[in-house]
């Protein structure tokens, strides 16, 4: 699974950690993150993530 990085704040999702402080769960690819979840560093919305 690919990770992708905040282009605001430089954060970096990574699927295999999943974001478990908004409820991501481990392995939770990127394409399948809600269209409302946001940066948990900045508050950014998922438009603004590059895949690496």
């Amino acid at each position: 699974m690919n990770k992708y990085q905040c282009t605001t704040c430089t954060y970096i999702y990574d699927p295999e950690t999943g974001d478990p402080e908004s409820g991501i769960p481990p392995r939770t690819p990127f394409e399948d993150l809600p269209d409302d979840w946001v940066c948990p560093q900045c508050g950014s919305g998922k438009e603004v993530f590059e895949k690496l």
